[in-house]
């Protein structure tokens, strides 16, 4: 596998774009905390023609708000314990096969997920087991600049980062 055959890069949600923290105020309403630099880099992928996804086993509509925001059209929310065929799902949408995926994941649930595609990735709080199984484990945690990382990581290594420099006149 060649990091430049990577056409998907799939995100997990709590734990990968947030730090895990789950805000429920007393009426029930629930936020999320977001790092901006992660949405940049999402925008920053998407331009240089890749595709972007989330694959979340819990639904928000954080995260629904979250994706249209970053026009992420490949967004698959719901039961952690099927991750995979959500994942299946958004790979038949992509037109893309599993060697063809990155996915960063920072828990259990994540495993079979990561397990089937070219690139596993784990941000740098995630469970031992996720980060034994990832083939880069970032120095960020999740929710602060992790996904930044990963797409930098992914763009250096493809050769394509001065695409993204270029966006910015530099």
């Amino acid at each position: 596998m060649a990091v430049n055959d990577i056409k998907l890069l799939l995100v997990d949600v709590d734990g990968v774009m947030t730090d895990g923290s789950i805000i429920i105020d007393s009426s029930g309403n629930e936020q999320k905390r977001f790092f901006v630099r992660d949405g940049s880099g999402i925008v920053a992928w998407q331009r240089c023609g890749l595709m972007m996804g989330i694959l979340t086993g819990r639904p928000s509509r954080c995260t629904t708000h979250r994706a249209l925001e970053l026009g992420i059209k490949l967004v698959e929310q719901g039961s952690a314990m099927a991750k995979v065929a959500g994942y299946e799902n958004l790979c038949k949408e992509a037109g893309v096969t599993d060697d063809q995926v990155a996915y960063v994941g920072d828990d259990l649930a994540d495993l079979p997920v990561m397990a089937r595609v070219a690139y596993p990735v784990a941000v740098a709080d995630a469970a031992e087991e996720v980060r034994e199984l990832a083939k880069y484990t970032t120095a960020a945690r999740g929710g602060r600049g992790a996904v930044r990382e990963v797409i930098e990581h992914l763009l250096k290594a493809m050769n394509r980062w001065d695409e993204v420099l270029e966006a910015y006149g530099m």
